[in-house]
Parts: structure tokens; sequence; C-alpha cells
């Protein structure tokens, strides 16, 4: 592993390039952005893998490289990939008319399933109906930026099914349940007070809208229904895999090009790729055509995250440094002068990283950084842990690469031909909507 102690703060800088990138490009050279994407994301990596190889040895380099892709990266991007599949093979027959309460009541059920299914699952699961339900409004974007808040990130937060940081919390050995105990009124609160901004901002565009546009996809279509009903046998295989990653520890590794992976992650990652191959085969053609289903959303989330996957390694290693790192600061910060954690600082730091970095091995620098010890986080530092646990999950929605859900959903709908926020101009949403919310959550449970 890099020793985040011997480097300074410039080796975040392609990282950082990284995010600007995905920020400006798609303003200032959409097209040469949309065609080349995968160049830039390419080439920021070699902006830290080089100087890396050139200072430390190309050996050194290479397993670097290796370790972030079949230890982190691989196992990531399978995942979502089992979850695209599945998703995108069961289609909701029917239209439904996007009305402000019919929109709230889609979304509510996407912040129930995503902690069974994970964020990913409900997201890709709920995110072509709404889209079909809201095609004859002239101005929607905003139901799909309330989405990625409720259903992508927020939903997530009561099992460790619902998102990849609290799964790495339960692998460190707190409780299954105990973040639904623990985190559920921050949970309630945050969900319930997004569906109710969300149903006033809603009724507010219906009203300017005036009278309703054609819809395009009108009722004389076949009643409601799921066909592809064999995906929701495949999707509770993928949170089986999941959970048997997590539980079964028989202690066996293998190693591959000189990684040691455990038994149960190649079992799964292997799983996972079988559940995938078989939705993709038992799946009527018809069904994923209904849906509009296309390779094209996963394709930009796999260039772009390698990417960040890569960049952000040196970042994450001097976070990990603590004291000792370039970012030494950020550890004095979420610490009182008595010693103790402070859980508004977990709060806020842990997600205000998670917002940019990838939220699960954020979630592990600061329940390390706390201390590491799961029965005294779960006890005497409750307060400490779910603070960490409620800023990694929730505000994920701070960005569009805070949470893997958000980029997919914003390539779908954008596949879909409706236009969504920028970068920033998503980051205006949720600074407008979501920081007020954090602040108020922050005097009420974490003080």
């Amino acid at each position: 592993m890099l020793d985040g102690r011997t480097l300074g703060a410039l080796w975040g800088l392609p990282f950082a390039g990284l995010l600007l990138s995905i920020a400006l490009c798609p303003l200032l050279t959409p097209r040469l952005w949309h065609a080349h994407y995968g160049k830039v994301a390419a080439a920021w990596s070699l902006a830290f893998l080089l100087p890396f190889a050139l200072g430390q040895g190309a050996g050194s380099a290479g397993h670097l490289v290796l370790h972030t892709l079949l230890s982190e990266y691989l196992p990531f991007i399978i995942l979502l990939v089992a979850l695209f599949a599945t998703a995108g093979g069961i289609y909701v027959r029917g239209n439904l008319h996007g009305s402000p309460e019919l929109n709230v009541a889609l979304m509510a059920v996407g912040a129930l399933l995503a902690s069974v299914m994970g964020t990913t699952g409900a997201s890709m699961l709920m995110i072509r109906p709404l889209i079909r339900a809201n095609d004859h409004r002239r101005r929607c974007a905003h139901v799909f930026v309330f989405f990625i808040f409720i259903v992508s990130n927020a939903g997530g937060s009561l099992t460790p099914l619902g998102d990849p940081p609290l799964f790495l919390g339960f692998l460190q050995g707190v409780d299954f349940f105990w973040t639904l105990r623990h985190i559920f009124p921050e949970t309630l609160f945050l969900i319930g007070a997004l569906l109710a901004v969300f149903w006033l901002l809603d009724r507010w565009y219906c009203q300017r809208e005036g009278g309703p546009r054609q819809d395009p996809t009108p009722d004389d279509a076949a009643s409601f229904g799921i066909e592809g009903g064999i995906n929701l046998l495949l999707l509770a295989a993928v949170v089986g895999l999941v959970l048997m990653s997590g539980l079964w520890k028989p202690g066996v590794n293998f190693l591959l090009a000189g990684i040691e992976v455990p038994l149960p992650s190649l079992l799964r990652d292997l799983g996972l790729l079988a559940v995938t191959w078989l939705s993709l085969r038992l799946t009527p053609s018809a069904v994923r055509e209904s849906n509009q289903f296309g390779w094209g959303p996963m394709q930009e989330v796999a260039k772009l995250f390698a990417g960040i996957f890569l960049t952000m390694i040196p970042v994450l290693a001097m976070l990990k440094a603590g004291e000792q790192g370039a970012f030494a600061a950020v550890t004095r910060a979420v610490t009182g002068a008595d010693g103790q954690p402070l859980p508004w600082a977990y709060f806020w730091f842990s997600g205000l990283l998670s917002s940019f970095l990838d939220n699960a091995p954020t979630y592990l620098v600061f329940f390390n950084l706390a201390g590491g010890d799961a029965q005294q986080l779960m006890g005497p530092l409750a307060t400490t842990l779910a603070a960490v646990s409620a800023g990694s999950v929730f505000m994920g929605a701070n960005s569009y690469i805070g949470n893997a859900p958000n980029f997919m959903v914003k390539a779908v709908v954008e596949e879909r031909g409706i236009a969504m926020p920028s970068f920033f101009g998503y980051m205006a949403w949720s600074g407008a909507v979501l920081l007020p919310l954090f602040l108020l959550m922050t005097l009420i449970f974490f003080r």
C-alpha cells in the first residue's frame, strides 16, 4: 500500500484536474468531451502514474494499479454492471402521469427499495418509470435531481446493503441492523423534508406550465404490469452474493498477479458476472427495447470512475496518514480539545469528502480516525459512528461524482434527450436544497 506520509499535497493535482474536467468540459467543449471523455480520464491517470513510476519505479506503479483494479475498481464496476443489467431488464408496463403526488410516491418507493437492493439497484429500477411518467412535462430536470437526492443517496442509509460505506462498516464489525436503529430518525427527517420540498416545487412547476402537453406515451398502451420478472430473482441473487462475501470468512485467499484476493470476493464477482449473463440471456429483447436499454451510461461510468479510482489513490493515502500526512489539518479538525471526536465535524468532513471522493474508502478513513473499534463506536461513540455513516451516505448527493448512481441516473436521463443540470448547476441545486437541511440535522442530531 502507498505510504501517505511520504507524499506532498501536489500529488492530489491529477485528481483535482479530473474533477475540473468533469465539471467544465461538458460546458466548454461538449462535443469534444462526449467523444473523448475516456481519453481525458486516462490522461489524468497517467499524470499521476508516470511521475510516480519515475520516482518509485515501474514495478511499484504497476503493483499499485493492479491492486486498485483487482481489489477496488473491478469489484465496484462488476456490481454496478450486474445491477444495471438486471434492473434494465425489468419493464414496468403501463403509462403513469407524473403529477407531483405520483412523483412523490415513486420516489418514496425508490427510497424504501434502496436499503434493500442498494441505491444503484433502486435507481436503475425506478428511473425509467419515472422518466416515462414525466415525458409530457415541459420542465422536469428537477424531478431527476431530487430522485438522485432521495433514491440514489438518502434511501440507502438503513442497511449495509444500501450503500457501500455501510457495507464496509459491516465488514469492520458493525451490526447489520445498527444503522437502522441509530440513523432512522436522521433518514426519516431528510427524506421527509426532501419529499415535502419537492412536492411544493413540482406543484409550482406544474402550475406554471399551464395546460398539459400531449403525452408521447398515451394510455392506449397495455395495462399496468411488470415484464422481465425473472430479473427480480436475479436482483435477489445479487443481494445474496453481496451478503455472502461479507458474512462468510473461510480464510482462503488466492494470488492473482501478485494481489491477494479472498475466496468470498472472487466467488461474489464470478457470481455477479454469471447473474449479468443470465439476465442478458433470459430477458426477452422486447423488454429491453421497451426500456430503451443501452450500455452508454454504463460505459461512461466505467471510464470516468477508472480515472477517479486511480487519481484518488494518493489523496486517500494522505488522508489515511492522519497527523503525519499532508492533510493533517483534517485530523485535527475532527478532534476536540479533550481528545474526543466531535460528531458534527465527523459528519461534515466525512460528508464533504464523500461528495468528491469515493464515499466507501472515505467512510473507512474516518471510521479509523475515530478509533476503528466497532464495539466502542457502536457504544460510547455511537453518535460519532452515526455522524460518519450519515455524512458518507447523505452527502454523496452533493455532486454527480459523490456516488456512482448519481452519474448513472444523469447518463440514463440524458440518453432519453432530457437536459440535466451541468456539474456546477447540479451543485447549485444541492447547495440550495441539501446544505440547509444538513445544517438543521447538525443542530438536531450531531451537536
